[in-house]
């Protein structure tokens, strides 16, 4: 593949958004006790290895990431549901 080809873009920008979605996945881990003692079964936002918000609804969150974060990336995780969806709320809802 050619290095400059919008493909190799295309790859360079996947591998780099997801290391970043793996960093947020990782201080979500790191909060998780925490999360889970005051927020269980609510809706958290991580970006930039830190808290943003807590929602009922992973629509309230999803809406809320995208208004102030466009497409990403960011973590929009149920706090203390072990399964981990790695979809983009933009591409959830039909933005993208």
């Amino acid at each position: 593949m050619d290095p400059g080809s919008p493909a190799a873009h295309q790859k360079y920008v996947d591998q780099a958004a997801m290391d970043t979605i793996r960093r947020e996945m990782a201080a979500y881990e790191e909060m998780r006790a925490e999360l889970e003692a005051e927020h269980l079964g609510k809706w958290v936002i991580v970006r930039d290895r830190e808290l943003v918000d807590v929602y009922e609804t992973f629509e309230e969150a999803a809406e809320a990431a995208i208004a102030r974060f466009g497409r990403g990336p960011y973590h929009i995780r149920e706090v203390g549901d072990e399964r981990v969806f790695q979809m983009p709320p933009a591409v959830a809802f039909g933005l993208l």
